[in-house]
């Protein structure tokens, strides 16, 4: 594609959608030229942040406008299957979905489906691009020799508050292992070069929005909770999520351990909700711990402050969408598949049954994957 300017269509600008616009904006080649977001305010706050947009009464009327180029979908997990389903009936253009790529195990068949009649399908894994993990990612296979376990640690704030509180129950975020925890699983995925076999998972909900109340329904999302995988490598993984640990000084700790050594990565929380009263916010590190001869080494590595005003994900947004634009002109690869999308989502869920049943989930067994 030759244009100079890439048009997105967006469906879905709550918060997530916000960011993904302040992050086109920064782009040299992108504008959002459309957007089709059913909630009054969040509408007008968005036509409010894209100058010349227009605002679409539907998917299939946004669709229909010549100026748009692609496909940005942000609207609320329940919905992302169906809507990729209808761009690829309607006008089957590139696509950048937000995770998780789908929330009920009896959909994931209808993935396989789409690969054929969608031409660019990318799924927003936003954590492969923050610079620190982006560089823990390319940097942990020398400093640990061959990696034989893998701990990543997200101590955070409880869910936000969103439209209508949709992502309060299970039933529309596939579950906190899903909607929370893919990117993790994912990010398991890429760092291990391999696939998960058996998932054991142990979790709850102890503190968060017990006290809520929604049509008389109390909120069922876990809060807490630890997830064990086994992968086809040999090669061992283990998730410690609590949302209710948002007093910590780094919000994601990931470490991966080797026969020559240690790798860490410490990322901070989203730098709007960081005390101004204790000074600047912390800088995300890489430390690299050989075993021979031992010493840590530390590495800073700072984030462009516009990047981090920009969104709650480490400037990692911005860069996402430059690969993605470079993916639709065909100057770059799709780097998060459908099947990466899937994987993540089918971990979560594996993760969830385990919590709940009490029992180690043989992936094999349980779900249909792919050859």
């Amino acid at each position: 594609m030759t244009k100079s300017s890439i048009g997105y269509g967006i469906i879905g600008c709550g918060m997530m959608g916000q960011e993904h616009i302040r992050n086109i904006a920064l782009l040299p080649d992108a504008h959002v030229a459309a957007i089709f977001e059913p909630d009054p305010g969040m509408l007008a706050a968005s036509l409010a942040m894209t100058p010349g947009a227009r605002s679409a009464g539907s998917v299939a009327a946004l669709l229909a406008m010549d100026e748009i180029d692609c496909v940005l979908i942000a609207s609320p997990n329940h919905r992302h299957l169906a809507q990729l389903e209808e761009i690829a009936k309607l006008r089957p253009l590139p696509v950048l979905v937000e995770k998780p790529l789908f929330t009920d195990v009896a959909d994931e068949g209808r993935i396989a489906a789409l690969k054929a009649r969608l031409p660019l399908v990318w799924v927003a894994m936003e954590y492969r691009y923050m610079p620190p993990v982006a560089a823990f990612v390319e940097q942990a296979g020398d400093a640990t020799g061959g990696i034989r376990m893998l701990t990543i640690r997200e101590h955070r704030f409880p869910f936000l508050a969103k439209v209508g509180d949709w992502n309060r129950f299970n039933r529309n975020t596939g579950g906190t292992f899903v909607e929370k925890c893919c990117h993790f699983f994912d990010l398991m995925r890429l760092i291990l070069k391999s696939d998960p076999v058996r998932v054991m998972a142990s979790a709850g909900q102890a503190v968060n929005h017990l006290d809520e109340r929604y049509d008389g329904e109390t909120p069922d999302i876990l809060d807490h909770g630890y997830v064990l995988i086994d992968f086809a490598s040999g090669a061992r993984a283990m998730l410690e999520l609590c949302m209710f640990a948002e007093g910590s000084r780094y919000q994601e700790e990931l470490s991966a351990v080797g026969g020559n050594g240690k790798i860490e990565c410490l990322v901070p929380g989203p730098d709007r909700f960081w005390p101004r009263h204790l000074g600047p916010a912390p800088v995300p590190q890489l430390i690299v711990s050989p075993r021979n001869p031992p010493g840590p080494q530390v590495l800073e590595i700072p984030v462009d402050p516009q990047l981090l005003a920009a969104g709650d994900h480490n400037g990692s947004t911005y860069f996402e969408h430059a690969r993605f634009v470079a993916a639709v002109r065909g100057q770059g690869k799709v780097e998060v598949t459908s099947q990466d999308g899937w994987w993540a989502v089918i971990m979560g869920l594996a993760a969830e049954i385990s919590a709940r049943q009490g029992r180690a989930i043989d992936l094999a067994s349980e779900f249909a994957l792919p050859t």
